[in-house]
């Protein structure tokens, strides 16, 4: 069901590795029930263990992941905490906080759970077919998974609430055009635009884009403002200049060569 790729993509001495993660149920289009979870915490786990330089996640089949799996679930002895609380929330925590640039590549269905999972990484590049937001209009549930607020903060409160009441999703398109996600691309292209994105980061200064990935989640978490932002990204240049990567790229750009980042 979860499938892991690690692999060196740089050229460099120090190589930057690459961490795949694939959600690969095709015939349930990538629906996750408990046991998916846990395996995709491993792989981030995994990942983060084997020292990646960039995730990868995506989804094989028709579709990138259409929520949780709720085959056999009997609503009435249902543990939607245990799911929720104890699985998803975690895992969501844990790829937000990845110590590296992450990205996903998302088509079809992109539901629930599987909108979480996209919530919580770096960059999402989305083909125009993808169908983004929650069933749960029909099923009598709560949009959950971080959907509330990432609409809200996108969309407001009446279009959120006009997609919660109706039910509708929105398209590849209309999502990256209300800036929920990073990029369109079209379906053909989707696999490898975002795999060379993501080599790109992995081969690139990764201690300073996770300084960025700090600052970001920090203005949008604690709501700071600009002269805040301005104390967290000089505390970020000040920490580094201690790094081999800042002295890499000061040095390859006085020199006029490439530059040969290690990630440190």
């Amino acid at each position: 069901m979860i499938e892991y790729v690690f692999e060196e993509v740089g050229t460099d001495a120090g190589g930057s590795g690459l961490a795949t993660i694939t959600l690969n149920r095709p015939a349930a289009r990538n629906a996750l029930d408990e046991q998916a979870l846990r395996d995709l915490d491993a792989a981030y786990a995994r990942a983060e263990a084997d020292g990646a330089r960039a995730v990868l996640l995506r989804g094989e089949g028709r579709a990138f992941c259409a929520g949780r799996d709720i085959a056999g679930v009997d609503p009435r002895t249902d543990d939607a905490a245990g799911y929720l609380d104890g699985l998803l929330t975690p895992l969501l925590h844990r790829i937000a906080a990845f110590p590296a640039p992450t990205f996903a590549a998302a088509h079809g269905a992109c539901l629930g759970v599987g909108l979480g999972l996209l919530i919580a990484t770096d960059v999402v590049y989305v083909a125009p077919d993808a169908k983004i937001g929650s069933p749960f209009a029909a099923l009598g549930a709560a949009l959950d998974s971080g959907g509330h607020a990432l609409f809200v903060e996108r969309l407001g409160t009446h279009r959120t609430l006009d997609l919660v009441y109706t039910g509708r999703l929105l398209s590849g398109d209309e999502a990256v055009a209300a800036g929920l996600f990073s990029r369109v691309v079209d379906a053909g292209a989707l696999e490898e635009r975002t795999r060379d994105a993501a080599v790109a980061a992995a081969s690139g200064p990764t201690a300073a884009f996770v300084a960025s990935k700090r600052i970001v989640a920090a203005l949008r978490d604690e709501r700071l403002g600009f002269w805040e932002a301005l104390a967290l990204e000089t505390r970020a240049q000040v920490a580094l200049g201690d790094t081999d990567d800042y002295r890499e790229g000061f040095a390859a750009f006085q020199q006029k060569r490439p530059q040969v980042f290690r990630g440190r």
